[in-house]
């Protein structure tokens, strides 16, 4: 059992801003907490905010890394929910962005007293095409080719994953910080992580979710499309769906005015 002062550790958790109420705001794949530096300035002067690293990404304590606990979303919803025992958090709202917000999602639904309202940066609860009923975008043979290149070429697939992540018409500095991020992560961790996030299947949660949630979508993503996001919609039952005129899966960091907006309106 981890104490507190370990888990702050562990997970290099910063707590900013002041506030009443408090966001906790959980990065993506391949990312580390400095992705939502773009969106932390429209709201530390109103929230308490905590952001954290997963064990595996960015700062965090690597000497803590299971391998059989990382296998699986559910492990780094662990980490969030001894995040928040940690720092006696209730009633939060938690931001993901993508596979955080179905680790988000595993966090409402298994620990209710913690998360009061979800927000979805470009989520999706599978990234696996499953006809006739679904279709996530990817074929399984095209991720396990992709999850196949981290080994072969880790900086080749970091340079190819990074501007499909990002889209086309943004700032270069993006997908050079998105890049650099993927580059810094040892391949050991990240690959359990892709393989945890890539080929998870979580659409029976959906139903589960009752916490008022926002599902924000770009109108051109190429890893969680528009569909994606209607399908969320659709099973989440207080949810509302909102899709900004950007590009990419980026959202926080490409658009964060735009992102910020439509929180505070969620919010409000």
């Amino acid at each position: 059992m981890y104490l507190e002062t370990d888990i702050k550790k562990r997970n290099n958790v910063r707590v900013v801003g002041d506030g009443e109420n408090t966001l906790v705001l959980g990065h993506g794949f391949g990312c580390d907490q400095r992705m939502w530096d773009y969106l932390v300035p429209y709201f530390n002067k109103d929230y308490k905010i905590v952001l954290f690293d997963y064990v595996g990404c960015g700062q965090s304590d690597l000497s803590a890394f299971d391998k059989e606990r990382y296998s699986q979303l559910s492990g780094y919803a662990k980490d969030v929910e001894e995040i928040f025992d940690a720092l006696e958090l209730s009633n939060a709202i938690f931001i993901g962005h993508s596979v955080s917000s179905t680790i988000g999602m595993h966090v409402a639904i298994e620990r209710p007293d913690l998360i009061s309202k979800l927000i979805m940066v470009c989520p999706s609860p599978c990234f696996l095409n499953l006809p006739p009923d679904y279709m996530g975008g990817f074929e399984k043979e095209d991720l396990e080719e992709l999850i196949n290149l981290m080994d072969k070429n880790y900086l080749g697939w970091a340079s190819y994953f990074a501007p499909l992540v990002v889209g086309e018409g943004h700032d270069e500095s993006v997908r050079q910080e998105l890049e650099d991020s993927f580059c810094s992560t040892d391949p050991s961790y990240a690959k359990p992580f892709a393989k945890a996030t890539f080929f998870a299947d979580d659409r029976h949660l959906l139903p589960k979710l009752t916490v008022p949630t926002l599902i924000l979508q770009s109108q051109d993503d190429s890893l969680a499309s528009i569909e994606v996001g209607r399908y969320m919609h659709k099973a989440i039952k207080h949810s509302i769906f909102t899709v900004l005129e950007a590009k990419g899966h980026c959202l926080h960091m490409t658009t964060p005015e735009q992102v910020a907006h439509a929180i505070e309106e969620f919010l409000d």
